[in-house]
């Protein structure tokens, strides 16, 4: 039996999992400005797959660096979500929110 498969699946479903919470708490603390760090993130991690010569931990680490590419277009995805309502907005950037819910009435208009 070959497992590689399950193993690389299993790999990239927690990858999802660990990144979609992260996109959330980040946007929250810090607003879509912190997209760079998934970018460094993405970076780094497929740096570190070139790297490795284990081709499972590198397909892993591969699959973790487009997950965290991934990221960035969530954190924009994310303030539109808290600007709908769907989530949280974080009160310490409350004037930042109310300002771009003007700005995208003021598209609408």
């Amino acid at each position: 039996m070959n497992f590689n498969g399950i193993i690389v699946g299993a790999a990239v479903f927690l990858s999802i999992g660990i990144c979609h919470p992260l996109v959330i708490r980040m946007e929250y603390r810090w607003g879509k400005q912190s997209w760079w760090v998934w970018l460094l993130a993405g970076l780094l991690f497929s740096g570190l797959s070139l790297l490795v010569r284990n081709d499972i931990v590198s397909i892993v680490l591969g699959g973790f660096a487009f997950c965290c590419f991934w990221g960035i277009h969530e954190m924009f995805l994310q303030e539109k979500r808290v600007l709908r309502g769907w989530f949280l907005e974080n009160p310490a950037r409350h004037a930042y929110y109310e300002a771009r819910r003007k700005e995208m009435q003021e598209k609408r208009s």
